[in-house]
C-alpha cells in the first residue's frame, strides 16, 4: 500500500494515470472546526483487479504541490470518478479553481440506474462488488499522523471497489442509452457557481417567519457580515453566531453594547470585539437601507394555487414511471414540481428533456383531464378517460 508523499512521487502517478480511460478518486477532510474543509488525504486508483495500482496521496506531507493531479484533472481523455462528489469536488475548486472534466458521479449514476434515491457507497460495494467494508475508521480524525494501517485500508478501499463500480454503472448506461440523463444531472456538479459561496447571498439561506423587508435587510447585512467574517477567519459560520441569533438580532435591532448584552441566544464570543461592533454596523446598515434595494420575500408560491387531490395524483404517477423506468423520482421531478403542475405551472424541468419522455408526457394527460389512474394488480396503471 503506497503513500505518496513528493511531488515526483505524484507526477509519475499521474503521468501513468493518464494512460487509461478512467481514474477513481477519493478524499478525506475535516470541517468540524473550519469554513473551509481541510484536506487530509486523496485516494487514486487505475483500472486492476488489485490495490498494485492504487495510491494514497498526503496533501500534509512537507513540500507536496499538487498540480501534477490538477493537471490530470484538466486531461479530458481521462474520466474522473467519484461517489457524491460534491464535497470533494468543492475542495479542489477551492484550493486551485480546478473542477475535474470529465466527471462521473456514480450515487447520480445508481439513482439513473435504480437504486434508490442517494444511494451509499457501501450499498454499491455490496451490491455491485460483492464486498463488505470495513467501517470502522468511518469517524476518525484524518489530520492526525502516522495514519494507521487500519485507516489506509479503509481509505483504500474507497477508489478500488469504486473501479467495479463504475465500469458496472457505464456499461448498464450505455446499454439503456441514459448516459445524457447523467450528464444532465452532473451540469450542477461541474458548474463553478456550485462552489461560490457569495455573502451577499448568504440571507437567502436564513428561514424565517417574517415577510418584512425592513426585517429581512437587517437579516441580509448580518448573514453578509458572519458569512464574510466565517471566511476571512476560516470558522464555521455558527462559531460566529447561529442562525436563531441572528433572526433574534434582526427583531430586536440592537444599537449599541448594552443592548447587545441582552441576547438570549448571541455566544458569549459575539458580544464583545469584532464581531459585536460587525453586529452593530450591519443593523444599522440594514435599518438604513433604501427601500429599493431591501430583499422582497418569495411570493412565486403564494400565488399558487395548488390541487392537493391533482397534487396526490401526480405523486402516484411519479412513483409508477419512476419504479417502471428504474430511476429515482427525485431525479425526475421534486415534490414542489407536482404542486406546481397541479397549479397549473408547465415551466418545470419534469416536462423537459427525458423527464418529458419518463413522466412528464403523461403529467400533462393526467393535469388536462385527458387519462385518469387505475390500480390493477398493485400496480398503477394509466387509463384513458
Amino acid at each position: 500500500m503506497k503513500t505518496i508523499t513528493t511531488t515526483e512521487d505524484l507526477a509519475a502517478f499521474c503521468k501513468e494515470a493518464a494512460q487509461f480511460d478512467y481514474v477513481t478518486v477519493d478524499t478525506e477532510f475535516l470541517r468540524e472546526r473550519t469554513y473551509y474543509s481541510q484536506l487530509c488525504l486523496i485516494q487514486l486508483a487505475m483500472p486492476g483487479e488489485t490495490d498494485d495500482n492504487a495510491v494514497l496521496v498526503d496533501p500534509l506531507s512537507d513540500g507536496l504541490d499538487l498540480a501534477p493531479l490538477y493537471d490530470l484533472f484538466r486531461d479530458t481523455s481521462v474520466v474522473k470518478v467519484f461517489h457524491a462528489a460534491r464535497q470533494d469536488l468543492e475542495i479542489f475548486f477551492v484550493d486551485a479553481g480546478v473542477i475535474p472534466q470529465p466527471l462521473f458521479d456514480t450515487q447520480i449514476a445508481a439513482m439513473v440506474c435504480g437504486f434508490g434515491e442517494q444511494v451509499g457507497y457501501e450499498t454499491l460495494v455490496k451490491r455491485i462488488a460483492k464486498q463488505q467494508l470495513d467501517k470502522s475508521s468511518r469517524f476518525t480524525d484524518w489530520s492526525r499522523r502516522p495514519l494507521t494501517e487500519a485507516q489506509k485500508k479503509y481509505a483504500l478501499a474507497d477508489v478500488t471497489h469504486l473501479r467495479r463500480i463504475y465500469e458496472y454503472l457505464a456499461d448498464k448506461l450505455k446499454k439503456q442509452k441514459r448516459e445524457p440523463w447523467v450528464e444532465e444531472e452532473l451540469g450542477i456538479l461541474t458548474s463553478p457557481d456550485t462552489y461560490i459561496a457569495r455573502p451577499e447571498d448568504a440571507w437567502k439561506r436564513i428561514r424565517t417567519r417574517t415577510a418584512s423587508p425592513k426585517f429581512l435587510a437587517i437579516v441580509k447585512t448580518l448573514a453578509e457580515f458572519r458569512e464574510f467574517y466565517a471566511q476571512s477567519n476560516n470558522i464555521p459560520r455558527n462559531r460566529v453566531f447561529k442562525d436563531d441569533a441572528l433572526t433574534e438580532l434582526a427583531s430586536t435591532k440592537p444599537k449599541d453594547m448594552k443592548d447587545l448584552s441582552r441576547s438570549r441566544l448571541l455566544l458569549r464570543e459575539a458580544r464583545k470585539g469584532d464581531i459585536a461592533e460587525g453586529i452593530l454596523a450591519a443593523v444599522q446598515a440594514g435599518l438604513d437601507m433604501d427601500p429599493d434595494d431591501m430583499p422582497q420575500p418569495d411570493r412565486t408560491n403564494d400565488k399558487l394555487q395548488v390541487d392537493p387531490a391533482l397534487a396526490d395524483l401526480l405523486r402516484v404517477l411519479l412513483k409508477a414511471k419512476a419504479d417502471g423506468a428504474g430511476v429515482a423520482p427525485r431525479l425526475i421531478a421534486a415534490t414542489s414540481e407536482l404542486d406546481a403542475l397541479s397549479a397549473g405551472k408547465r415551466d418545470v424541468p419534469a416536462l423537459q428533456g427525458w423527464r418529458k419522455d419518463v413522466f412528464g408526457a403523461d403529467a400533462l394527460k393526467l393535469c388536462d383531464g385527458k387519462v385518469g389512474l387505475a390500480a390493477r394488480k398493485g400496480k398503477v396503471d394509466i387509463i384513458e378517460l
